[in-house]
């Protein structure tokens, strides 16, 4: 939980299972019923990911609520509660907090691994690719290709609930720092109720990188 945490930092509800963690809890028939056609992997990946959400919003007072997706597969928090959901080989994890207190919240998980060269030609443009190649010659260890992918999963996260609007990868311009922190600009004329722009952290360990983006109401 502590990588997770460190992300997010003090205040939403965070909640993980690591590496072939069993889901505590059962889906609601509601979610079973989403669920019910797709492979045994995405059954389990989805269950592991309702299963932190559960957790999360027992802890900010909710109980028995059922996390149904959305047209673009987001999930539908309770009204005054906003959120986010993400899962990888070895992590599911879920962050919640009330919207009185947090605007929006975005948090994403990838296997640390090199990201293939067709996905970073979709995902970055020239100038987030030489910084990643300086990124890695200073550190050759860290993917810095994953982690600025991560880190865009991230804003999109963030802003989709607030908009509504799909926001593509070559809208949202990421610098990754070395301190374990990220500035993202959206490349819209309108970015409200978001700021144009807004800064999030990463962390590595265990197998998986992680990005979050937690933005304070008011």
């Amino acid at each position: 939980m502590g990588l997770v945490r460190r992300v997010v930092g003090p205040g939403p509800a965070v909640h993980a299972l690591w590496g072939a963690a069993t889901p505590s809890s059962p889906l609601t028939p509601a979610e079973a019923r989403v669920i019910a056609s797709a492979v045994p992997a995405r059954r389990r990946e989805f269950t592991a990911g309702r299963t932190c959400a559960r957790a999360a919003l027992e802890e900010l007072g909710y109980h028995d609520w059922s996390l149904l997706p959305g047209p673009r597969r987001e999930p539908l928090w309770p009204d005054g509660v906003v959120g986010s959901i993400s899962h990888c080989p070895g992590l599911a994890v879920a962050v919640a907090a009330r919207s009185a207190d947090t605007l929006a919240i975005g948090i994403d998980v990838e296997t640390d691994a090199p990201l293939p060269a067709n996905v970073v030609r979709s995902v970055m443009d020239t100038d987030e690719a030489q910084a990643t190649e300086r990124l890695a010659a200073q550190d050759p260890v860290t993917p810095w290709g994953r982690l600025l992918f991560s880190a865009k999963e991230t804003v999109y996260k963030a802003w989709y609930p607030l908009r509504h609007e799909w926001l593509g990868f070559e809208e949202a311009g990421v610098e990754l720092n070395t301190d374990g922190t990220f500035l993202a600009h959206i490349r819209r004329a309108d970015t409200a109720p978001l700021p144009r722009v807004v800064s999030g952290r990463w962390a590595r360990g265990n197998g998986v990188v992680i990005t979050a983006l937690v933005l304070p109401a008011g």
